[in-house]
């Protein structure tokens, strides 16, 4: 019998206070990302994105951060996939990240945007050669009969633009541009350490971002 309810962990590698912690978020997150980069925690880049479609019903997969800055949080798919159609219906998202040999989360919540032509040409072209053809020889998310389709895809874009495959006009990157983070720290007995940092409502107020601690 599988006893997966008496599973127990005990989390006790760090804490997460508002005296250390930054007072901008992208600031904090970037200090966490490096860190998790720097312990070699297994795709440290990797999270989870959730996306809510028109019958109003959320789904989740995986994607790799590709990049972050001021602006917010970058990644690059098939614009008709899945997710794709329904950032078209619906551009509010969640990211979510988890480094577990860190006892970390960070969660983020806002409105998504694509990125500009010129952003998604200059990361198509530092892709390697298989990636670049692989994006024009999988309809994502699509019905297919078999492997058999995508290796045949494969063939066909590869002999059709060699050493040079333009990028789809079908994909590119996607920018959320958050309005609320979380900062989760796990902590002995269950008493985590929860900050999240809420967009100012308040254009008078030099304070962009709100902090305030929330109980786990």
């Amino acid at each position: 019998m599988n006893h997966i309810a008496n599973l127990r962990k005990s989390y006790e590698r760090a804490e997460l206070n508002e005296s250390a912690s930054a007072a901008d978020p992208m600031q904090q997150f970037e200090q966490w990302l490096q860190e998790a980069i720097a312990a070699e925690v297994p795709e440290p880049n990797a999270m989870t994105l959730a996306t809510v479609g028109s019958d109003l019903r959320p789904s989740t997969r995986i994607v790799l951060i590709k990049g972050y800055d001021e602006r917010g949080i970058v990644w690059y798919t098939n614009y008709q996939s899945r997710k794709g159609e329904q950032l078209a219906g619906n551009p509010f998202a969640a990211l979510q990240f988890h480094w577990v040999e860190l006892e970390r989360v960070v969660r983020i919540e806002g409105r998504v945007e694509k990125v500009s032509d010129a952003e998604s040409d200059v990361y198509f072209h530092s892709r390697p050669l298989d990636s670049r053809i692989g994006a024009w020889a999988s309809p994502q998310s699509q019905v297919i009969e078999g492997r058999a389709t995508l290796v045949a895809n494969a063939a066909k874009y590869g002999a059709q633009f060699l050493l040079q495959p333009p990028r789809p006009p079908h994909w590119g990157g996607y920018r959320l541009v958050p309005e609320q983070w979380e900062f989760w720290q796990g902590r002995k007995s269950r008493l985590h350490d929860r900050l999240r940092y809420r967009s100012s409502d308040s254009a008078a107020t030099e304070q962009r971002w709100m902090r305030e601690r929330l109980a786990p």
